[in-house]
């Protein structure tokens, strides 16, 4: 049976913990499996990409195959022809599709009609690949996961939402403060479970935190109201004085890009305690354990 990534839930518990360490024994030098042998990912973008395009193209390539990179503009979807007829004519060339797509329903679609696995690379409601790099750079500094309190400020979007589904399967604790209005999806809080921790107060979240987590304020597709949510968002800006709240040793994380002023401050983002450019690099070595177990199936 093929085996889809959407949203994280489709892992267990062990299969998470798996992946992690197996990302760690690719980080430190480990032989890849060859998943690929030859063989090819299609990367669907009509999104604008940066580490998500790059880490996939390398991963494939170590892989043993390589990378098509198709926005989706340029695809006979662009003059309407179905998601699912796409999904049924691309799983007859490729091993693998990668998606990151503005309309999450999209990607279900591709997944029900395709015969090889289909990898969520974003969507408006989750960004699981990214959450999976962000498990492997809190088990590197703090030596594993269980235990671990996440504080995530800011708003409560696709990346907040995989924090607290994928946290609550890897065993740690997810601080969720947002405002009021920006809070994440009710229904994948409680999915989430006793795992979760919602509050107004950024400082409360971050009380004994071992890690403090943003991402920007203005997502693609939120542009029409930039100002607002500029305003409605600064009492929540990643600063040192926040940082306070934390342990001693906690680190700085961030998805990027970032915009420095805004969601965090230049001093934390370049600073000693920061670990999003170790956040960054672990994309490539997550998703080449992502792209291993899938295409093991």
């Amino acid at each position: 049976m093929t085996r889809h990534f959407i949203t994280g839930e489709e892992l267990t518990a062990t299969e998470l913990r798996s992946l992690i360490a197996r990302a760690a024994e690719l980080k430190g030098g480990a032989t890849t499996n060859g998943a690929l042998r030859g063989g090819m990912v299609a990367m669907l973008f009509d999104r604008p990409s940066t580490r998500t395009r790059v880490s996939f193209e390398v991963a494939a390539t170590q892989l043993g195959g390589g990378a098509l990179v198709l926005k989706t503009g340029e695809l006979q979807l662009a003059r309407g022809e179905s998601v699912r007829d796409t999904a049924m004519v691309m799983s007859r060339y490729v091993q693998a599709l990668v998606a990151r797509v503005g309309d999450h329903a999209q990607i279900t679609e591709l997944a029900r009609y395709s015969r090889v696995p289909v990898i969520n690379a974003l969507t408006p409601l989750h960004h699981p690949c990214q959450v999976l790099a962000d498990l492997l750079t809190l088990q590197e500094r703090f030596g594993g996961l269980e235990g671990i309190r996440l504080a995530y400020v800011g708003d409560g979007n696709n990346v907040c939402n995989s924090l607290m589904l994928l946290g609550a399967r890897a065993g740690i604790q997810v601080a969720v403060s947002t405002p009021p209005e920006l809070r994440p999806d009710p229904a994948l809080v409680e999915a989430a479970g006793e795992s979760v921790e919602l509050t107004d107060d950024p400082r409360e979240a971050a009380k004994d935190a071992h890690a403090l987590y943003t991402d920007v304020w203005v997502s693609m597709g939120d542009e029409a109201e930039a100002e607002a949510r500029r305003a409605l968002l600064a009492p929540y800006q990643l600063n040192a004085e926040l940082l306070s709240f934390a342990r001693d040793d906690a680190i700085v994380l961030h998805c990027l890009p970032a915009h420095t002023g805004e969601e965090i401050t230049e001093e934390l983002l370049y600073g000693e305690r920061s670990a999003v450019w170790d956040q960054a690099e672990n994309r490539l070595h997550a998703q080449k354990a992502l792209l291993e177990l899938l295409l093991a199936e």
